[in-house]
């Protein structure tokens, strides 16, 4: 889940996975959610640490910056926003004093450029920390860990288990659009014109399906919930990638623009309570989270420093 990166890396679309409408709930639940969403937030004053979290509470309702991504933030089949992040910040702005959520969706690429630009106060996608985004945005401490998997033919012919193994086998070798998956691939010594971005795990599912890869890369959470009803292909046990020779392990986060620290100062001192009292552990439970994944890790960590 990395910035999205150039042109010198292939697209896929496949015509034949499922849709973000199928996947979403449909587009018409999806867009008469996002309708309200699309209006651009009032530019921020120039107070230090930003005014936001006050005109939040004014206007009772926090615009959330999704990327259709099961389990982190989506729209179910009713219509309804849900995932990890959006049931987490509920949570945490009701106690800041917002008593409303409201999704905002658009491509995993555009989070960043979206918040920025005003589209909405948050992102809230399971973005994983790293140093690239946090000279953007800032973070919020992470409120999961992440290893990597795998999707693979049953019975993984090509005994795949690590990115190096992907280069050493000559696999053909396909990731999410702007994930941090590509550049482990490329530390690994994959060369980045040869990656097959898909948009999603679901396309990338259907990419290992139909043959057209060997292997696609995602999260672990993702990967062992795609791969569910899958008959002909199977998730890799997670594993760490390498970075710079050291296994890494990620985690994601609430970003904010870098003019609002007060309302991330905020929302990180409501996260830790529910770190602390295990509130945390049971919102994100129903959505895959094992105990293996909460985390103390924080965003300065993370971000280099």
């Amino acid at each position: 889940m990395a910035p999205p990166l150039g042109n010198d890396v292939h697209t896929f679309r496949s015509e034949h996975r499922p849709t973000r409408r199928s996947v979403l709930g449909g587009a018409a639940a999806l867009g008469a959610l996002a309708a309200t969403g699309c209006t651009r937030i009032a530019e921020a004053s120039g107070k230090k640490g930003g005014d936001l979290l006050e005109r939040l509470r004014a206007q009772g309702v926090v615009r959330l910056g999704i990327a259709g991504e099961v389990p982190f933030g989506y729209i179910d089949k009713d219509g309804r926003l849900t995932g990890e992040a959006p049931e987490l910040a509920e949570v945490v702005f009701k106690r800041l004093g917002v008593r409303k959520v409201q999704p905002v969706p658009t491509e995993f690429g555009s989070l960043i450029p979206g918040l920025n630009s005003q589209q909405f106060d948050v992102v809230a996608a399971g973005m994983y920390v790293n140093p690239e985004r946090c000279q953007q945005v800032i973070f919020a401490d992470p409120d999961y860990q992440m290893l990597d998997s795998f999707i693979v033919r049953k019975g993984n012919p090509l005994g795949l288990h690590s990115y190096k193994d992907v280069v050493a086998k000559k696999a053909k070798f396909a990731t999410g659009t702007g994930y941090a998956e590509i550049q482990y691939a490329v530390e690994a010594g994959y060369r980045q014109s040869d990656i097959l971005v898909v948009p999603d795990q679901v396309a990338g599912l259907n990419a290992v399906e139909a043959g057209r890869v060997d292997v696609f890369a995602g999260t672990a959470l993702t990967v062992r919930a795609v791969v569910r009803k899958s008959a002909g292909t199977e998730a890799t046990q997670p594993f760490a990638p390498l970075v710079k020779g050291t296994p890494h392990v990620d985690g994601g986060a609430f970003a904010f623009r870098p003019t609002e620290a007060n309302l991330r100062d905020a929302f990180n001192v409501e996260l830790h309570k529910l770190k602390k009292s295990g509130e945390l552990f049971r919102i994100l439970r129903p959505f895959g989270f094992t105990r293996a994944e909460m985390t103390d890790l924080t965003a300065k960590e993370l971000c280099g420093g």
